[in-house]
C-alpha cells in the first residue's frame, strides 16, 4: 500500500508532543512491513542543523497565492522518504506559538494537497492526517475517488481556525460542513482514529468532547482508538547511552548507580533509599499542574521524598513549581527547559513518575517510564486507563498506582501510598519487573493500522505502481490550482 503521513511534527527532527512519535515511528513499522510510507512535514529553519537535505527541491508549487518548494529526505534511522514543505514562513527555528498560526498550518495543508493531485510519478492510495493542522485535507480529497483518507486525533482540545477564517484565508468547497478545522476533518475523513481505545469513547461525552461530542457520537460508526506505542528500540535501559548504568528487569540492582548519579546531576541530596518522584511533562493545565500546586507542599513536608521536574509551559505553572523548589532546597529541583538525555536519566533514575492528567489521549510518558523500571502513579482517564494497571500487592499484580476523581485529596493519598509501598523492596522489585514487561511495541498498533488500512481500500489494497523520483516539476503545469 502507498501511504502519506501529513504532520506538523515527527521525531526526532520536529518535537513537541505525542504526534511526533508517533509519525516518527509508525511510518517505520509500516515500512518493514512491506508498505511503501512517506512522511510530509513542514521544513522548519532549524531541521538544517538535525538532517542533511538537498539543496535543489525535487517539486514546486503554488497554493494560497504562495509559491513554495519541496525538499526530499529520509527519516533518521530509517529508510523512509521524508517530503519537506518549504517556504520563509517556516524558516523562523519555531513550530508552534505564532499570532500566524492558523494561516501557517492551513497554507501547509493546502500545499500538502496540491503535491498529492499533482506530483507525477508518486501517488498515495491513503493520506493519513494528525491533528487540526492538516485537517482541511481530508475536505479537499472528498471528491477524489482513488485517495482515501485517515483522520488521527490526537488532542480533541485544539481544533484550528473557525470557518469564518477560513473562508478569508484559503478554499472551502461548496460541500464543506463544521464550525471548524477540526469538525470539518472528522466529518470528511474515510476514518477517524484516536491515540487510544478509552480516548475514543470519552470524546463523545460533555466531560472530554470540547463542544464536539454530539458530532463524534454522530460519526462514531467511524471512529476507533488504537493506542500508540514507543520505539522499544531507541528508549532501551539496556543499551541507551545517555545513563550511568544500563540494566535489565533481572539487574535492577545496577539501576540505583542511575538514581545516585541523577541526584547528583540536579542538585539533590544523595542518598538511595529515600523515594525519588520523576515528572517530564509541558506545564499546563491538561497534565494536573493544578492539582500538584496544591497538594506537594503537603506531600513533601508529610514525607522525606525527593522530586524532580522537567518542562516547559505556562508561566504561571512555571512559576508555582519553581517556588516550591525553594521552599526544598535539596530535595526538589526544577528545570524549565527541553532536553531529551535529561528525560531518560528521570525514567532511569526515579522511582516514581507523577502524571495526574485531567484529561490524556494516549500518553508516552508513563510508557517511557515503565519501560525504565519507573513506576508510573497516574490518574485513570483515556490512555492511562489502556496502559497503566493498580498495583495490588497481595495478587502480586498491577503496573502502576492510579486513583479516579480529579481531586486534590486523591492525588495526596495516591502519591502517600506509593511512597509507603516504596519501602517494601522485594513488592516494589516486582513491581518494577511487571511494568518493564509490558510490551508497548509500534508493532500491535502497526498491525491494527494495517487492518484499517486494507479495510479501506478493500481488495486492491496491495497493487503498488513503480515510482521514480522526479526532477523538478512546475505544478502549475499539471494541475490548475483550485484553491482561492
Amino acid at each position: 500500500m502507498r501511504i502519506l503521513f501529513v504532520a506538523a511534527e515527527a521525531a526526532p527532527l520536529a518535537k513537541v508532543g505525542g504526534m511526533a512519535d508517533v509519525v516518527g515511528a509508525l511510518p517505520k513499522v509500516l515500512k518493514k512491513m512491506g508498505h511503501d510510507v512517506r512522511v510530509f512535514m513542514p521544513y522548519y529553519g532549524f531541521l538544517t542543523d538535525r538532517v542533511r537535505v538537498s539543496k535543489e527541491p525535487i517539486w514546486q508549487g503554488k497554493a494560497m497565492f504562495q509559491d513554495f518548494h519541496i525538499y526530499q529526505t529520509t527519516l533518521p534511522n530509517s529508510d523512509v522518504p521524508l517530503y519537506l514543505f518549504g517556504h520563509p514562513v517556516f524558516e523562523p527555528r519555531r513550530i508552534y506559538y505564532g499570532e500566524d498560526e492558523d494561516w501557517r498550518f492551513t497554507f501547509f495543508a493546502n500545499g500538502a494537497a496540491e503535491f498529492i493531485w499533482n506530483y507525477g510519478t508518486w501517488r498515495p492510495q491513503i493520506v493519513h492526517c494528525n491533528d487540526w493542522h492538516t485537517g482541511m485535507i481530508p475536505v479537499w480529497m472528498h471528491e477524489t475517488p482513488d485517495i482515501r483518507t485517515i483522520f488521527t486525533i490526537h488532542n480533541l482540545a485544539y481544533q484550528g481556525p473557525w470557518r469564518w477564517r477560513l473562508e478569508q484565508i484559503t478554499w472551502c468547497p461548496w460541500y464543506m460542513q463544521g464550525h471548524n478545522t477540526m469538525a470539518a476533518a472528522v466529518q470528511f475523513a474515510d476514518r477517524v482514529t484516536t491515540v487510544s481505545p478509552t480516548y475514543a469513547k470519552q470524546i463523545q461525552t460533555p466531560a472530554y468532547g470540547e463542544q464536539l461530542e454530539g458530532l463524534m457520537s454522530f460519526i462514531s460508526g467511524k471512529v476507533s482508538g488504537i493506542l500508540n506505542g514507543i520505539d522499544t528500540d531507541a528508549y532501551n535501559p539496556t543499551t541507551d547511552k545517555s545513563l550511568n548504568r544500563t540494566f535489565t528487569a533481572d539487574t535492577l540492582e545496577e539501576r540505583v548507580a542511575n538514581k545516585v548519579s541523577l541526584q547528583e546531576e540536579v542538585g539533590l541530596e544523595v542518598n538511595s533509599e529515600v523515594f525519588l518522584l520523576g515528572m517530564v511533562t509541558r506545564l499546563v493545565e491538561q497534565k494536573g499542574l493544578d492539582l500538584v500546586i496544591q497538594i506537594l507542599d503537603r506531600f513533601m513536608a508529610y514525607s522525606d521524598a525527593q522530586m524532580i521536574l522537567l518542562g516547559t509551559g505556562e508561566r504561571y505553572y512555571e512559576t508555582q513549581m519553581w517556588h516550591l523548589a525553594s521552599r526544598y532546597p535539596g530535595r526538589m529541583s526544577v528545570y524549565l527547559l527541553h532536553n531529551d538525555i535529561l528525560a531518560r536519566r528521570i525514567y532511569a533514575g526515579c522511582d516514581g513518575f507523577l502524571m495526574p492528567s485531567r484529561f490524556e489521549p494516549c500518553g508516552i510518558s508513563q510508557m517511557l517510564s515503565m519501560r525504565y523500571g519507573c513506576i508510573p502513579i497516574v490518574r485513570r482517564t483515556g490512555g492511562l486507563v489502556d496502559t497503566v494497571t493498580h498495583h495490588d500487592p497481595m495478587n502480586h499484580a498491577g503496573t502502576g498506582y492510579c486513583f479516579d476523581r480529579y481531586e486534590p485529596l486523591d492525588l495526596y493519598t495516591c502519591l502517600v501510598r506509593a511512597w509507603e509501598g516504596f519501602r517494601y523492596k522485594d513488592r516494589w522489585h516486582e513491581l518494577q519487573q511487571r511494568a518493564m514487561a509490558q510490551d508497548f511495541s509500534w508493532k500491535k498498533s502497526a498491525i491494527e493500522y494495517e487492518k484499517l488500512y486494507r479495510d479501506l481500500l478493500g481488495p486492491d489494497a496491495d497493487e503498488l505502481t513503480p515510482s521514480q523520483e522526479p526532477s523538478v516539476v512546475d505544478s502549475t503545469q499539471k494541475k490548475p490550482e483550485l484553491v482561492l
